[in-house]
């Protein structure tokens, strides 16, 4: 009964939210607040050609390919354009938001771009042959791996030797499985991981937090997704392949080892983290900072120092990243009404929303929005649920630390955050869109003439009935309040 009552609220509050999403905006909220300036809200209908493109991504490669391999560029970035055009002229501070856009969006390439061209570098040949215990052991040291270089910099270093093991005997589910774990919940145990948690820290989350609060869904999740894989690989077969067995691993490019290390250090080029760091932004009022021009720069001299042989060795081309850099560039701006209005209204209803509710609508959110202003957008609500601002680091450090609910049988901060950190992170796997490796790992694998679930298949084959009972227990235990 307890369990049929929680699972009604979680109805009841999506309804209402897709019911706001009916009326117009101005009928629940005239601005949000954003870093200090109030905006004005736009339009409900001009969330109308972010799911436009969201239905193409779906349904294009399914029922239009040629159209779609063509065009796809053009489209992401007409709609965008739509969406930008009425940011432009019809909407008070509208060019401020579209300027914040694109210098998330510009840190958000330059970071996946240099990775996938650093990690495209190194060459990793490993002397087995792909098998139950093989594969999940791999994802398992994918999943740690994650944590130290993120999520894109493991899939990308993996995803190629992770096929080549597998060649002769590699199946849809190798490849979602592969996403699920290596892409998404891998790196969800220190900030570097994923860009939610990231964010987080610039925002005040102490960089151990994770590590300490986050570790016991990391692993129920990674062991109990490994043991699925390995069970799926037993009933797959043995190889076919001829790869000759030599039960050791050969390396190639191991200087872009140092690249990779100097890109994760430049992560942290921020004047929100080393006070009086210079700023482009501030300085010369351009998108981009001191960052992004540190990892333009490793790229370029990652590329023209790269072994050649590596190189061919992991058949490198620019496609995958080109594919995301087109493709996100619409979803970021297309994106922008929805995260506004969504934002608004979970911080106008925070005090309504328990932790169930901040789980389950930070990760559905999170598994079609970008995560990572997701995130924000539902911290923000749940430090205002506790009388505290988002903008504040000292409010975001003792939000963190815990702070007891004035409510009686409610949780204390501490369980919000963890509910926000740990669904931003994990429901990024429930769609190719959820998180940028995804898409890059689908490109890579699909090059490899891989059988590669379309968007469809990958959500109702494998993210809802794989991924979502997992959550759903996760949600049982420990955030059921």
């Amino acid at each position: 009964m307890h369990l049929a009552k929680q699972f009604r609220r979680v109805v009841v509050s999506g309804a209402s939210l897709f019911f706001l999403m009916a009326v117009p905006a101005a009928a629940y909220s005239e601005t949000v607040a954003g870093g200090g300036q109030h905006y004005a809200l736009p339009p409900v209908w001009l969330v109308l050609p972010f799911f436009v493109l969201l239905l193409m991504i779906a349904t294009g490669p399914l029922f239009y390919s040629r159209f779609w391999e063509h065009h796809y560029q053009k489209v992401s970035i007409t709609l965008g354009t739509m969406v930008s055009l009425w940011y432009s002229f019809g909407m008070e501070n509208g060019l401020l938001l579209l300027e914040h856009t694109l210098e998330e969006y510009l840190s958000f390439i330059a970071l996946l771009s240099s990775l996938f061209i650093v990690a495209g570098g190194i060459l990793i040949r490993i002397g087995r042959r792909g098998s139950p215990m093989v594969n999940g052991l791999l994802l398992l040291s994918g999943a740690v791996l994650a944590n130290l270089v993120g999520t894109t910099g493991a899939s990308m270093l993996l995803i190629r030797p992770y096929l080549r093991i597998n060649e002769g005997r590699l199946k849809p589910f190798h490849i979602v499985f592969f996403i699920f774990i290596v892409s998404n919940i891998g790196g969800a145990l220190t900030p570097i991981g994923d860009p939610p948690l990231f964010l987080g820290f610039l925002r005040g989350v102490p960089f151990f937090w994770v590590l300490g609060h986050l570790w016991l869904p990391w692993l129920v999740s990674v062991v109990v997704l490994c043991l699925i894989l390995m069970g799926l690989d037993a009933m797959a077969g043995k190889s076919e392949s001829k790869l000759p067995v030599s039960g050791g691993i050969q390396l190639s490019g191991a200087r872009n080892f140092l690249y990779l290390g100097l890109l994760i250090c430049s992560v942290f080029l921020d004047p929100v983290v080393i006070e009086g760091f210079p700023s482009l932004r501030k300085l010369f009022h351009l998108p981009f900072g001191i960052r992004e021009v540190i990892m333009a720069v490793i790229a370029v001299a990652a590329y023209k120092t790269a072994d050649r042989e590596a190189l061919k060795g992991n058949e490198f081309n620019f496609e995958p990243i080109r594919e995301v850099a087109f493709l996100f560039a619409g979803i970021f701006f297309t994106m922008l009404p929805a995260l506004q209005i969504i934002g608004a209204y979970a911080q106008e209803h925070a005090g309504q929303f328990s932790v169930t509710r901040f789980y389950w609508f930070t990760g559905l959110l999170s598994g079609v929005l970008d995560n990572a202003p997701t995130y924000l957008n539902f911290l923000a609500g749940a430090l205002g649920k506790f009388g505290l601002d988002a903008g504040n680091t000292a409010d975001v450090r003792l939000f963190a630390q815990g702070i007891p609910s004035v409510v009686a049988g409610d949780a204390s901060s501490q369980l919000y955050l963890l509910a926000i950190s740990v669904a931003s992170v994990f429901f990024g796997a429930l769609t190719y869109i959820g998180n940028a490796p995804n898409f890059m790992v689908r490109n890579i694998a699909a090059q490899t003439e891989a059988d590669v679930p379309d968007f469809v298949e990958y959500v109702f084959r494998y993210s809802i009935p794989v991924l979502l009972p997992v959550f759903g227990v996760l949600w049982y235990i420990m955030f059921n309040i």
